[in-house]
């Protein structure tokens, strides 16, 4: 009996609505944009934080990152005009060799550490060239930053022993200086050193900056080689010339990439290698970088994210009630003698209440229900803007920066869990603004109704 009444109260709501179908349909769209912009935020959201989070879980779970950093007291060492490399101060700083000894042979907990050393350098073949970075590794490397071979095969333990002048060259690099013809067996020079080229890597997307100390890495424009040739061959001692004058540097190695068994020996491993190195270094020149804490970083800066864009966008929704309570006002001004009619055949306040807010409840609801297929679209929406954005960017020339990167990168992903919550809270935003028109409609004199005209 119950239900047959609500259907039937439905039914009477629909048919007083569709009286004035564009009243009634400009009044719904407050709440069908609404709920499109709560869905479409939060999956934007989501698609952002989810991009931060796979470049963290990309440096691995259970690795840990030192990396040598520059101290701000030695931020400059140059020397000016025909000075001459003697005159200069080299600043030398950050990881040694006997650091790595130390921390592998003293911590039981690391399983495996890779020793690196980065140079940006400049790699010819004929008249072709490209700058980009040359990279001493061991063969873990290849493992540990996910990257997969195209063609060849990656440095092995023999080269490193060897001293041989081997190099793996990335995908960008290799369509570069080898458009043609396969690079394979070719002789590449880097720097004033001839390498002979054994392995293409496969592309792989560029890794943002996470943590204050590890900048973003384009991993397309490298070129791998063993790092006891790079010892050998370049030595500790970098020297670069820029506008007449030298600059030097002395590091011997850029980073150390330490992986341990489980996940639970992360963090009290990152505190034993931080106390360590502390121990041996004077001044402030290395920073440790734990995916893990930054994984879980991430995760909190993407509920905050969530609840930021949400509430925001859910300020569209009360905008959309305040629509729907001004047309139910005008509405109960309208419908004043049909009020006073149902009082007099013995509708009660309650009935009346019932009534409207039912159709407040069906008016919001079908914007809800049109909002969420809306917000569903949200991936394609989001595809067709960022084309049209891109378009515009390059006919201004400006596509090669950080934040368009970032932005053609991204992917909205609609979380589900957002769909019923936009479409409760619409509903609630209708039952919240349609109580006042209804009690208004509710406690009007029956025999003043009936004398309305």
């Amino acid at each position: 009996m119950r239900l047959s009444r609500i259907i039937r109260t439905v039914q009477l709501g629909l048919k007083s609505l569709l009286l004035h179908k564009l009243r009634s349909g400009l009044a719904m769209l407050g709440i069908v944009f609404g709920v499109f912009s709560v869905i479409a935020m939060l999956a934007i959201g989501e698609g952002a934080s989810l991009q931060a989070q796979q470049q963290v879980v990309a440096l691995g779970a259970t690795n840990i990152i030192v990396r040598s950093v520059k101290p701000l007291e030695e931020s400059s060492s140059s020397s000016s005009g025909g000075g001459g490399r003697s005159s200069m101060q080299v600043p030398r700083y950050g990881l040694l060799r006997t650091d790595f000894e130390r921390l592998t042979k003293t911590i039981p907990t690391i399983r495996r550490a890779i020793p690196i050393r980065e140079i940006p350098k400049e790699a010819r073949y004929t008249k072709r060239t490209v700058v980009g970075r040359m990279v001493g590794c061991t063969s873990d490397y290849l493992e540990v930053n996910h990257l997969k071979l195209s063609r060849g095969r990656f440095l092995t333990d023999t080269d490193d022993e060897a001293l041989l002048n081997v190099v793996v060259i990335a995908s960008e690099v290799a369509s570069t200086l080898f458009p043609t013809e396969s690079p394979l067996g070719k002789s590449i020079q880097i720097g004033n050193i001839y390498f002979n080229v054994i392995g293409v890597t496969s592309e792989r997307t560029a890794s943002a900056a996470v943590g204050g100390s590890l900048s973003g890495q384009d991993f397309n424009k490298d070129f791998y080689v063993p790092i006891s040739t790079v010892r050998a061959r370049v030595g500790d001692m970098v020297f670069t010339q820029k506008s007449g004058s030298f600059e030097a540097e002395h590091v011997e190695l850029n980073q150390i990439t330490m992986s341990v068994a489980n996940v639970s020996d992360v963090v009290s491993t990152a505190e034993l290698i931080r106390e360590t190195l502390d121990k041996y270094h004077t001044q402030k020149d290395f920073d440790v970088v734990v995916p893990l804490e930054l994984l879980r970083q991430a995760d909190q800066m993407r509920q905050i994210f969530n609840v930021v864009l949400g509430s925001i966008a859910a300020i569209s929704l009360v905008v959309g009630g305040i629509g729907i309570m001004n047309i139910m006002l005008a509405t109960v001004t309208e419908r004043t003698r049909e009020i006073g009619v149902r009082r007099a055949l013995g509708a009660t306040q309650s009935d009346i209440i019932e009534q409207f807010l039912t159709e407040t409840i069906v008016l919001s609801g079908l914007g809800g229900l049109m909002g969420v297929g809306l917000g569903l679209l949200t991936p394609l929406a989001f595809e067709g803007l960022r084309e049209l954005v891109l378009g515009v960017v390059l006919e201004g020339g400006a596509s090669n920066n950080d934040a368009m990167k970032i932005f053609r990168e991204m992917r909205p992903q609609v979380a589900f869990w957002s769909m019923p919550l936009a479409f409760g809270i619409s509903v609630g935003i209708g039952v919240v603004f349609g109580i006042y028109p209804a009690r208004n409609a509710a406690r009007m004199d029956p025999i003043e109704a009936l004398r309305h005209t």
